[in-house]
């Protein structure tokens, strides 16, 4: 199959950043939401993303004019009939998941590869409520997507081999390498760095440092890019909570019971970087203030 333009539907931070990863690699991707507005925030968001690479000389402004012209905003679902490959982001539980793939598996030729962006829900499940279930398969990308180079690759139980062939295939032309895991509830990466992040903010509720000292002893002390506060803020508080609780649900772990501090700043508002505020503080463009 000769890839040339990617289906992405969402206007999240997951789904702006696959954009970006997309058209970065010099294909073309069309960005579907319901609404023209949230449309227009996405576009915004991938700009100052690019804004940010051109002031780390990792861009030139000929760069971001080429990237931005690759891709396309649209309500319209008919438009998806043209791409080779969908991936959905925007689902935020199995039922909404559902609903959108039923909704765009009538438009989308039957040749379309589907991924869904998943971190708790079930791949299978979601198979089951479709015609063709067989070219679906789950990822799991990382946040910051276009800097993440590494994606989970998750099979459902009626996953077909030439799909993952093709998931392979599209994920190394986006300079990705995919680790494959088990259906399971959250995988591997989640699994690992969501009791990290509820013990942190756990130690931060007690008291036993700041949440910038915490933040430090593992970031600087482990070699991290960011410690496990600023990841959450990235990732955002409420998907945080939501993942945590799913988790524990389905495991029963305490590691993943969360932490009250979490639920307090859910109900405050205190989201991370898409509100403003979070553990840490952030400007217009989403960057941390620093006192």
């Amino acid at each position: 199959m000769r890839i040339s333009k990617i289906g992405v539907v969402g206007c999240g931070s997951v789904a702006q950043g696959i954009a970006q990863n997309v058209a970065d690699s010099k294909l073309e991707v069309i960005l579907l939401d319901e609404e023209e507005g949230w449309l227009q925030k996405a576009r915004a968001g991938i700009e100052l993303s690019l804004d940010y690479e051109i002031s780390r000389w990792g861009l030139t402004p000929g760069d971001k004019k080429s990237i931005l012209k690759r891709i396309g905003l649209t309500t319209d679902i008919q438009k998806l009939h043209s791409v080779q490959i969908l991936i959905e982001a925007k689902g935020r539980n199995l039922d909404e998941k559902i609903g959108i793939f039923k909704k765009i598996e009538p438009v989308c030729a039957e040749s379309t590869v589907f991924m869904t962006n998943v971190t708790t829900i079930s791949v299978t499940e979601i198979q089951k409520k479709l015609k063709q279930s067989d070219r679906l398969i789950g990822l799991h990308f990382i946040l910051p997507v276009h800097k993440s180079i590494i994606v989970e690759l998750i099979k459902g139980a009626q996953t077909s081999e030439q799909v993952v062939h093709t998931t392979k295939l599209v994920m190394e032309t986006l300079g990705k390498r995919c680790i494959e895991v088990s259906e399971y509830p959250g995988f591997v990466v989640s699994r690992i760095i969501l009791p990290m992040i509820n013990t942190a903010a756990q130690v931060l509720m007690e008291g036993l440092a700041s949440a910038e000292d915490i933040d430090d002893a593992i970031h600087l002390g482990y070699n991290l890019t960011v410690g496990p506060l600023e990841m959450a803020d990235q990732i955002g508080i409420d998907v945080v909570l939501e993942y945590l609780d799913s988790i524990f649900k389905d495991l029963g772990d305490p590691s993943y019971r969360p932490c009250p501090l979490i639920r307090k700043m859910v109900r405050e508002g205190k989201l991370g970087q898409k509100a403003g505020a979070g553990f840490f503080t952030y400007d217009a463009s989403m960057r941390r203030v620093r006192n």
